[in-house]
Order: structure tokens, then sequence, then C-alpha cells
């Protein structure tokens, strides 16, 4: 029951990071693998959609003038910047016990990790269960927090998002570390340029990043340090290092190559 597997991976292309989630999830949902943390980043920068977003949220000339790449999540959500950044995943069984109730309630359970992360590295998070809203139509994940999602000082630092399906559960999220939060409004369709400006400005006083938070940069290796304590300590559990097994390895790159690497996945909708 507490021992989990812990993938610290490298920075690759997004399609690749999101063929390896799921593959993970499919492993650990047969049976074929204990629950896994895998920490990763992304190399080129890399702007994830959410599974129902619209691909027509996105200005295809700007991202491809910068030559970043574009995945689409097999989870929910809005857009993200991948850069920059530490991203964490979480692959359990559904009958494990933060994969019992409602999606909120195992969204609650898995943030008192993180924010146990935050506070290692000296941050002052919360994670609260929102006031009912209006539904957001931004195309930006990070320009409003969600239930038990992390803010700090009333700003957004941690967006995850989750799906279930197959007898597993795939939670993954990201950590900006540093740099220009406002950048994903670069490749982002908006009416003219002023509107631009002004979603740059509301995602700046909205969200954040570690360094910010802080006051001092954070590197990558740190924070998955600092992740990995989280989840050691939250959930009393022995985090055993390891590595994708051989069939893991084949679906990752199956998933990679026929779905999160075509046009025809990222453009679905």
């Amino acid at each position: 029951m507490r021992q989990w597997r812990l993938i610290n991976d490298y920075s690759t292309v997004g399609a690749h990071n999101m063929a390896a989630d799921e593959a993970i999830m499919r492993s650990v949902a047969a049976g074929a693998a204990l629950p896994t943390l895998r920490l990763y980043g992304w190399y080129p920068p890399c702007l994830s959609l959410g599974y129902g977003q619209h691909a027509a949220d996105v200005d295809w000339d700007r991202l491809r003038a910068r030559r970043w790449d574009c995945v689409r999540r097999t989870t929910g959500g809005r857009a993200i910047l991948h850069t920059d950044e530490l991203t964490y995943s979480l692959a359990l069984p559904l009958t494990h016990e933060l994969a019992q109730g409602e999606v909120v309630e195992s969204y609650r359970e898995i943030s008192r990790a993180l924010l146990a992360a935050l506070r290692l590295l000296g941050a002052q998070p919360s994670a609260e269960k929102r006031a009912q809203s209006a539904k957001s139509f931004d195309p930006v994940c990070f320009e409003t927090p969600s239930d038990y999602e992390i803010t700090v000082a009333g700003r957004k630092l941690v967006g995850s998002a989750q799906a279930r399906r197959g007898g597993g559960l795939l939670q993954h999220g990201t950590l900006p570390l540093t740099g220009d939060i406002t950048r994903i409004c670069d490749v982002l369709v908006y009416a003219d340029d002023a509107a631009r400006e002004r979603a740059m400005a509301h995602v700046a006083v909205r969200a954040t990043t570690l360094e910010a938070a802080l006051g001092r940069v954070v590197g990558w290796s740190e924070a998955a340090e600092a992740v990995s304590q989280g989840f050691r300590e939250t959930f009393d559990l022995t985090l055993e290092s390891g590595d994708y097994t051989a069939a893991e390895r084949e679906e990752t790159l199956r998933l990679a190559e026929q779905i999160y690497g075509t046009d025809s996945w990222t453009n679905r909708r």
C-alpha cells in the first residue's frame, strides 16, 4: 500500500511526455507497476491544450515563429505553457485510497503533498474550495484557480488536471519555477494587440512563479526533491527510484507516434 515508484525523468518533447503519462497510468491500472510519481520537464517549450479545448485558441503563426511545440492533454482544463518548470504526474489504480470519491476529493488529498513540498521550499501556500462562480471561457489555465489548486498570496502557483479511465487515475500538474508567467498570451488568439496586453496584465496579477513567491530561484532538482519529500511525508510512503518497464517504453513510443504526436489529435476540436 505504501510503496510507490519514483521516476525522475528528463526534459523532452510534449508528445513524449503525454504519451509517457498515459502509458504509466495504463500499466499501474493493470497492476503491472506500483503507483508512480513521475517528475519531468519539457524541451522545447510546449503549449498544452486541455482535452476539450478548441485548437482555434492557438495563434499557430506566432507559436511556430517561437519554435514552440503544441500537444493536447488527455486531461481537461485550459492551455498551459510548459517551460522553466517542474511537472509532476501521479498514476494510481482506481482502487487506491487516494482515488476514492469524486475528483475534487482526490484533488484535495493530493494537494496536501504539494502543499507540504512548497512549505519545505519556504513558501506559504494554500489550497481551498472555491466559491461558486461563473464558468470562465478564458483560454489560459493559470487565469483562475480551481478547487484545491494551490495559490500563494491569492495567486495561482500550481495548475493540475485529472483523468480517470481504464481502471486508472492520472493527475498531472505544473509548478512554474521562474520566467514570465504571461508568455503564454504571446501564442494565443486575441482580437488585437490591446486585448493581448490586457490578457497579459490579467494573468500577471492572478498567477505567479516559485521564484516570485520566494524571492529566489529554485532549480529543477531542488524542486523535485521537495515534491518527492512532500509525498513521502504526507502519505508515509516508501518512494523507490525506478524506471519505465519495457512494456511502458514500448507503449510510450506507440502513443507518441500514433496519438499525441499527430495533427489529428492536436486539432481534434
